[in-house]
């Protein structure tokens, strides 16, 4: 039996725009970072995708190395929107990025424009689109000319291969020659994506002033700080957490001083009816300069929980005098 999306899928959903472009993103956006390569449940995967849709969600997240193997999260995305969301596509905005390692050699990597238009025609091919929305420079990197990785995003831009284009993890002064050499290109600098939580908020000291002044977007990921802003490590680290198998977060960053302040984080969500996870994500979004927050989800009652964090954005000055207290020396 086809699945229908839902017809009430945008009557509780919440959009603001992009910096200063004409394009309104979710607030809450969903990765594909894990849980949806080839060694994930494809049928948990494809629930979630749906939800998210059917919950407004219109735009979804992915880079060519997601999933595992490389690759295979834009594959699964793809068979989705075979399967399902092909008839909304232009209800969608799909990115993907390139910069990290993606095959072996010296063309597999960085931000060359050998490497990045190479990605984008495989990304695209994987996913069976003839363009992406946003393609992202997935980072800088300081051995190839900044002028190159711009231009392989300018041809990419002016090939109609992606509708905007991105940066993500870039400094201030990066972002800034960056939007100098697109601009003078007359193409936009649409969003920037930088981690941003309670437990990391150093683009609030440059880079966040920064894409104001530029009108640029700002589309956050790890507002969870890879789970430490959860109750998952309060009573030790469990076995199936991603800081026991993933090299993305460091067990000896989970020092009983950062648990004690997940502890008083964890306080003041129960004081608001919020669980951690949802005041983590709200308070990300507290901030007008924030676009939307990227989060990531197992299955579809954990997407639910997530998107739950809407319910409640406003934080009163106590609270946000407190958590500044509490996270003053927990930079992660």
């Amino acid at each position: 039996m086809n699945w229908l999306a839902s017809p009430a899928r945008y009557d509780n959903a919440t959009f603001q725009r992009c910096g200063r472009s004409g394009l309104d993103l979710p607030r809450i956006s969903l990765g594909l970072w894990h849980n949806f390569g080839d060694t994930d449940a494809f049928a948990t995967g494809r629930a979630t995708v749906r939800r998210a849709f059917d919950r407004g969600i219109t735009h979804f997240d992915l880079a060519n190395n997601y999933g595992t193997p490389y690759g295979s999260a834009e594959e699964n995305f793809g068979r989705i929107l075979h399967k399902d969301l092909s008839p909304h596509r232009d209800e969608l905005i799909i990115t993907t990025k390139a910069g990290w390692d993606m095959w072996p050699g010296p063309y597999g990597n960085g931000g060359s424009r050998k490497y990045l238009l190479t990605s984008l025609d495989q990304s695209l091919k994987r996913m069976g689109l003839d363009y992406v929305d946003i393609f992202y420079s997935h980072r800088p990197t300081p051995d190839v000319p900044l002028a190159e990785t711009m231009g392989a995003l300018i041809h990419a831009y002016k090939q109609g291969k992606a509708l905007y284009v991105g940066i993500s993890s870039y400094d201030a002064p990066s972002t800034r020659e960056a939007e100098t050499i697109l601009r003078e290109a007359g193409v936009p600098l649409l969003v920037h994506q930088p981690a941003y939580s309670l437990l990391n908020r150093t683009i609030e000291t440059d880079l966040l002033p920064t894409l104001d002044e530029l009108g640029t977007g700002c589309v956050i990921f790890s507002p969870l700080a890879q789970g430490l802003l959860t109750r998952k490590y309060l009573e030790g680290i469990p076995t199936d957490s991603r800081a026991a198998r993933s090299r993305f977060l460091d067990q000896a960053a989970i020092t009983p001083r950062l648990i004690e302040t997940v502890r008083g984080l964890d306080a003041i969500a129960q004081n608001r009816g919020q669980s951690l996870a949802q005041m983590a994500v709200a308070w990300t979004l507290r901030d007008a300069r924030v676009t939307s927050a990227i989060v990531g989800a197992r299955n579809t009652q954990q997407l639910d929980e997530t998107l739950e964090a809407l319910n409640n954005l406003t934080f009163e000055t106590n609270e946000l005098a407190r958590i500044d207290e509490l996270t003053a020396h927990a930079e992660i």
